[in-house]
């Protein structure tokens, strides 16, 4: 038999440990009120005869105070009970010691992996690690209630981002680029004017983001659309200053050409910018900020052209790289890239396809961008095309007093996941068990998540000046209340969920792809999405169901249940689940099919969702790709590729690996040529040389290319 601690640990059955705390508890009461030896045996052995495989902690010792009450001793029960209450108190101690000193060690491997944006090792970093140590044991033993914490640690639910719970911030956020950039705002106590040219724009975005991420917890995202104008007012500048200074000596069209040239010269150098700074840039939780640009051409904008070209630049410098400390080109982390496509440009003979076969050129080499179908998005959106925030979740429709949609300007209350295999395993396949239990759990969830919404009631304006007084998200007065943007589906606060196929699997024994488990998988999202509309109409808060790509997590709950229901075949046995409603990364099925069976769940988690396929090298087959790309157009709102490419761990480099003249795979970087430190795909993905890429030009053998 064993135990389940209340770590979610588990631990072999003690008989020793039950008699210890009962004689404890007889040592503290008149010997009248004791139990013999033989009773304490009794109790001991009626435990053990349960016969159960698995027993909560909190469950045995139910059961010794039901004993004793049945044997007449109510006061020793009593006294049972406050030791209880006693050891309870020790537990909801200060836990943060042993997890502090060992980050400072570098040896709690938990928090240093946690998030790959942080270099744990580093003073800055830790700083902010230590301070997010310190409000776990915060939130776990005071803030939240104790139900939640429970829940939390045995794996019910995950509470996102505890890290920083005890402080009044938000999750992710669309930034009010346009706005801050328009119309000035004030960092640090400086008035910073909109600015006159692209260069001076670009500086200042990254300035804002830098600020923006300083102050809040996840992501943000940007539309470059916003940069077009000025694109243009650095051209009209060029020229006017040619005429001032030249028009007696050059004709119109030698004065054009000039500007032209000196506006490339100032886009690249306004992309490096920002490309640079992002990079560079340390915010104050000890991390590169985490951004994302989005990249939508609309055709019906006045700067079309001058967005294009800003576009084409980020994606050319993007392809290229940045240099590492070794001198080598390597991909970049941030900013992420989002690129949408739209009818000018989804390689149907639109104007903009040259810029779509350079996304795709650059997501074969580096992995970015990710793709946005406008045509789907505006099914699933009223019409509206917009960015995600940078956790990747998105907004709902919100239309502001006058009537108008608003996208950016707003943010994510915060997040709270639910572990869907572990209702499956509980209720093994009595299906009314398990939409008992199922609608249990979400109403847990949204206790939780009503948590997040009320830690930030009352927030002042002046917690961040940058978010809430000068435009990030709001412009208002110095200690006004944040409160307005909490309410009326202003800002979401998020259900996301895990293991749609796990779940599945146990209550009807097939996958989620098998028609006979698509019914109940479909159920299963149905119920999650009417339940946020249900929460919605019922507290005005903006709920959304949010199909969470929390890679981690996947191995947090299925190393919980692991220990807490042992190896079951297909489910903990992988020691992962597989995240939100995606297809087992082991299933038989190519690129277009998992895009084309995915895309029905985008639509019912419309608070966040995104679909990947893992692909080869693909830079010598780009013509497979832009056939991907022009499927997710029509197929799927929301896709990207992890690329598997050639890497080398001496110098960082991953590009692609050469056989040189020897017959030796070598890094053209750092002419390394230890095969144990390089990481060859082509050698597990049946990459045979250059011809292997071009053999067939059907849609089926490109497909086949791409199977996971």
């Amino acid at each position: 038999m064993k135990v389940i601690k209340r770590d979610g640990t588990t631990v072999d059955f003690d008989r020793n440990k039950i008699a210890t705390a009962i004689k404890k508890a007889n040592a503290a009461v008149e010997p009248e009120h004791r139990v013999t030896d033989e009773q304490i045996e009794k109790i001991v052995r009626s435990i053990e005869s349960k016969k159960k495989l698995r027993l909560l902690v909190e469950d045995i010792q139910d059961m010794v105070e039901h004993a004793l009450m049945d044997m007449g001793k109510f006061t020793l029960s009593k006294t049972y009970i406050i030791y209880r209450y006693e050891r309870a108190l020790v537990r909801h101690a200060n836990t943060t010691d042993e997890s502090i000193l060992s980050l400072i060690k570098n040896s709690n491997k938990d928090v240093m992996e946690e998030n790959s944006n942080k270099n744990a090792v580093m003073a800055s970093t830790q700083r902010d690690l230590i301070a997010g140590e310190v409000s776990k044991d915060l939130t776990k033993r005071i803030l939240l209630p104790e139900e939640i914490s429970k829940a939390h640690e045995e794996g019910v639910l995950h509470f996102h981002d505890a890290d920083y719970f005890l402080q009044p911030i938000f999750n992710c956020c669309l930034i009010n680029i346009g706005d801050m950039l328009d119309n000035g705002t004030v960092m640090n106590g400086k008035l910073i004017e909109s600015p006159k040219s692209f260069q001076v724009a670009c500086t200042i975005m990254t300035q804002i983001i830098a600020a923006v991420a300083s102050s809040q917890y996840g992501g943000q995202s940007v539309d470059i659309s916003h940069l077009g104008k000025y694109l243009r007012r650095s051209r009209e500048k060029f020229v006017s200053n040619l005429k001032r200074d030249f028009e007696s000596e050059l004709d119109s069209a030698t004065i054009e050409r000039i500007a032209d040239a000196r506006l490339r010269d100032e886009l690249r150098s306004g992309v490096q910018t920002i490309q640079y700074q992002i990079n560079t840039l340390m915010t104050t939780n000890g991390q590169s900020p985490f951004v994302t640009l989005f990249m939508h051409i609309r055709e019906d904008d006045e700067y079309v052209e001058e967005n294009a070209m800003i576009i084409e630049e980020i994606l050319n410098q993007r392809y290229q790289g940045i240099k590492n400390e070794k001198d080598v080109y390597i991909t970049p982390a941030f900013p992420k890239l989002i690129y949408v496509l739209d009818e000018c440009n989804c390689l149907k003979g639109g104007k903009y396809d040259y810029i779509t076969r350079l996304a795709v050129k650059c997501s074969a080499k580096r992995l970015y961008p990710d793709y946005i179908s406008a045509k789907k998005m505006r099914e699933n959106y009223e019409g509206n095309v917009f960015s995600p925030m940078g956790c990747r979740s998105f907004l709902s429709p919100y239309k502001d007093e006058n009537g108008n949609y608003k996208f950016e300007g707003r943010f994510n209350q915060g997040v709270v996941s639910i572990n869907l295999p572990q209702i499956g395993i509980i209720a093994d396949g009595d299906l009314d068990e398990f939409w008992k239990l199922f609608d249990e759990r979400l109403e847990l969830c949204k206790k939780a998540l009503l948590c997040r919404h009320e830690s930030l009631e009352g927030t002042l304006s002046d917690t961040s000046p940058v978010h809430w007084q000068y435009g990030a998200i709001a412009r208002l007065e110095k200690g006004e209340t944040i409160d307005k943007y909490l309410h009326g589906g202003y800002s979401t606060i998020s259900l996301g969920y895990i293991g749609l196929y796990e779940v599945t699997k146990l209550m009807t024994g097939v996958s989620h792809t098998d028609p006979d488990g698509i019914d109940f998988a479909r159920q299963v999202m149905t119920r999650m999405r009417s339940k946020c509309e249900e929460w919605k109409a019922e507290t005005g808060l903006g709920f959304g169901l949010y199909g969470t790509p929390a890679e981690s997590l996947c191995y947090r709950f299925a190393r919980i249940d692991k220990e807490r229901f042992g190896n079951i075949l297909d489910v903990t046995d992988k020691g992962y689940y597989t995240n939100s409603y995606h297809v087992d990364v082991r299933e038989e099925i190519d690129a277009f099919s998992k895009f084309t069976f995915e895309s029905q769940f985008q639509t019912i988690s419309s608070g966040g969702a995104i679909s990947y396929v893992e692909i080869p090298n693909m830079r010598h087959n780009l013509e497979a790709l832009e056939d991907v790309v022009r499927f997710i157009y029509d197929n799927i709102q929301y896709a990207e590729f992890n690329t598997k490419s050639d890497y080398c761990h001496v110098c960082g480099y991953d590009g692609e690996i050469i056989i040189n003249d020897n017959n030796e795979w070598e890094c053209p970087a750092c002419h390394n040529k230890d095969q144990k430190r390089m990481n060859v795909t082509r050698r597990t993905c049946g990459y045979l040389g250059e011809n292997f890429w071009n053999v067939g030009k059907t849609k089926e053998i490109k497909a086949r290319v791409l199977h996971l």
